[in-house]
């Protein structure tokens, strides 16, 4: 809700228990006494009610009549309490709680370094939010913007920073120092709000690595010229892993258990190491080479350009999950 809206309700909501407050006084001014003059006016009646709102009280006018005493004990003042907790509850959302999470805010932002943005906490966000965590990612390095205050609780519990907000604005991006994290992860739901977002953080971060999830074959074009730099489409993944068991009943098994940190094996990519220049992809101990990325081409394992590792390369390789100990 706007700001200007829960403002306008709660004053709105405020007026109307006055209002209250002040027809039963008008139609009970019989049971009022004005020590001034003796007799109780419309404009009494509405002194009369905002000072007892108020709890203010000066005495120049009370209830006399048991009627009135009775009125004032069970209907006026939990009207008096409900006005008061309107006034105050909007204290708080608006002063206290605001400058609270200003001042929470900066103290993250003051760590914000090399950190992992996450744009979108639906089903695809959490899932790569859990599974980040399981691969060793401290959950205080994630950062999780999504416009869904349910979302962003349940990625609180998960011990991420959250920011309820819009991720196609700049000031959003801006807010979690988007331009010093190490990886931006995108899936807002919608191919559309997706490549918005995209085009966002490249004007934001030019140079910040985004991995973006679209549904749509034709968008996955349009993602990559926003600037998203890998595109995940999970209707091509779960197809490829349908005609994989197509294939054999393993194949499917296999390409899960890569993509999971709770498998036997995994996906690494990573920078060639000193003592690995020179050497062949067959040969490195970390785990089985299958590609080089060299200067943005790719060489398979099986190409000439594997049998002499150069530096500057990246390796990505089959290694086996660390097991935990019986």
């Amino acid at each position: 809700m706007p700001v200007w809206a829960d403002v306008a309700l709660r004053l709105g909501g405020a007026l109307a228990l006055v209002f209250i407050v002040v027809m039963v006084h008008w139609l009970d001014r019989d049971g009022l006494n004005d020590s001034h003059d003796g007799v109780v006016s419309f404009l009494d009646v509405v002194y009369f009610t905002m000072i007892s709102i108020t709890t203010t009280g000066f005495g120049d006018i009370a209830p006399v009549s048991d009627k009135s005493r009775l009125v004032e004990a069970v209907i006026v003042t939990p009207i008096r309490l409900a006005v008061i907790y309107i006034f105050v509850g909007t204290a708080y959302n608006f002063i206290i709680k605001h400058s609270w999470e200003t001042w929470r805010m900066k103290r993250i932002q003051e760590r914000l370094s090399d950190h992992i943005v996450v744009l979108g906490y639906g089903v695809s966000g959490s899932e790569s939010v859990a599974e980040l965590i399981a691969r060793g990612t401290d959950p205080s390095c994630i950062v999780v913007i999504d416009p869904s205050a349910q979302r962003l609780a349940l990625a609180e519990q998960a011990g991420c920073n959250v920011m309820e907000g819009d991720a196609t604005r700049d000031e959003t991006l801006e807010a979690v120092r988007i331009g010093s994290a190490r990886t931006v992860l995108v899936s807002a739901g919608r191919d559309d709000t997706t490549i918005l977002i995209i085009l966002t953080a490249r004007h934001v971060a030019p140079h910040v690595p985004i991995t973006a999830v679209v549904r749509a074959d034709d968008n996955e074009a349009l993602a990559r010229q926003a600037g998203a730099n890998n595109v995940i489409n999970p209707v091509r993944f779960t197809g490829l892993l349908l005609a994989g068991s197509a294939e054999g009943q393993h194949i499917s098994d296999y390409l899960a258990d890569l993509a999971s940190v709770t498998g036997r094996v995994q996906l690494i990519e990573r920078a060639v190491e000193p003592g690995e220049v020179g050497k062949p992809l067959e040969e490195i101990a970390t785990g089985k080479g299958l590609r080089i990325y060299r200067k943005g081409k790719e060489i398979g394992f099986w190409e000439p350009g594997a049998h002499v590792l150069e530096a500057g390369d990246i390796i990505v390789e089959i290694a086996a999950c660390p097991q935990p100990s019986a």
